[in-house]
């Protein structure tokens, strides 16, 4: 279907056209994005500093307080480092991984509620859209110790153009696994989990959707963190190093976990597993209420407008 087909913008059985539903994914992601870039940040330079400047790997615990340095001599640089690329990313990177998402619901009949197929579509399909966008993310704030300041986007690109732009795809391969887990979890598990909980307990308690929505989050993100964090890790890995310098392979980043584990045991691997925990319970909670917001919106203008009639 083309994305601007007249029955794009045709209001469907459940309040919805598909521009609306896209709107609001897109919307949501916004308002997700801004709010939740300090924390992005802090756990980006926590698991990015597992190493010192020469290599070698700390103790977690120093890995934290370098990053609580960091972001106490730079609070408003750090952050809001990597938002602008966040934000242009909300284009790049959710445009196709939602079109993908919903247009395989909206294929099979699930509407504005996708299921596991239509997450696995987008998780695959979107990745080498999505790499660029985190890559110049991460590049923006490797470079914070040293200099206090985020490095250039135009720098980044230059650099990348000098190889062909290749250096920009680092990190696709534990990206796929990372995105899979987001859309299953985060797209398609939240959700569902949110309305059994408001079924459960907002019928029974004053609990309301956004607290609900809160509960949910709370028990999808323990376990996104868990699975994703190992992932995350190895994208830090092979996307905080020197763009002109050798890139660090799938293979060579795995390694390097497994060094930091050998030496610090799980908390090597897991490092960040806390802030993890509170990132996604953050973005999950804002990226579905700004979601819900503005569906909720779009489907009191359509019925207002005499579009929809509600069972």
């Amino acid at each position: 279907m083309a994305l601007f087909d007249k029955d794009y913008f045709v209001v469907g059985p459940r309040g919805l056209s598909q521009f609306q539903t896209m709107s609001a994914y897109l919307g949501g992601s916004c308002f997700q994005t801004v709010m939740d870039n300090p924390v992005t940040a802090y756990r980006q330079l926590v698991q990015q500093y597992a190493k010192d400047l020469n290599g070698k790997a700390v103790d977690p615990k120093i890995a934290t307080a370098e990053a609580t340095a960091v972001f106490r001599a730079n609070p408003v640089s750090a952050s809001m480092s990597g938002v602008m690329p966040r934000l242009i990313g909300v284009g790049f990177k959710r445009i196709p991984k939602f079109g993908i998402l919903l247009g395989i619901s909206f294929f099979m009949g699930e509407g504005e509620s996708p299921g596991v197929w239509a997450a696995f579509g987008a998780s695959i399909g979107s990745a080498p859209f999505i790499n660029p966008i985190r890559m110049i993310e991460k590049q923006q704030r490797a470079y914070f110790k040293q200099t206090g300041a985020t490095k250039p986007i135009s720098e980044i690109l230059k650099e990348s153009a000098a190889k062909n732009f290749a250096p920009l795809f680092r990190g696709t391969v534990p990206l796929m696994g990372h995105s899979l887990a987001s859309a299953l979890l985060g797209l398609v598990g939240q959700p569902r989990l949110q309305k059994y909980i408001q079924k459960e307990l907002g019928d029974k308690t004053s609990l309301g959707r956004s607290a609900t929505g809160l509960v949910a989050s709370s028990v999808v993100s323990p376990i996104y963190v868990f699975v994703t964090n190992p992932l995350s890790r190895l994208e830090v890995i092979m996307q905080t190093s020197s763009i002109s310098g050798k890139s660090i392979g799938v293979i060579e980043a795995i390694k390097e976990v497994g060094r930091d584990s050998a030496k610090f045991g799980l908390r090597g691997v897991f490092r960040g597993q806390g802030i993890g925990i509170a990132k996604a319970i953050i973005s999950l909670t804002l990226f579905h209420e700004g979601r819900m917001f503005l569906q909720d919106a779009f489907k009191q203008y359509n019925i207002d407008n005499g579009l929809y009639t509600e069972p």
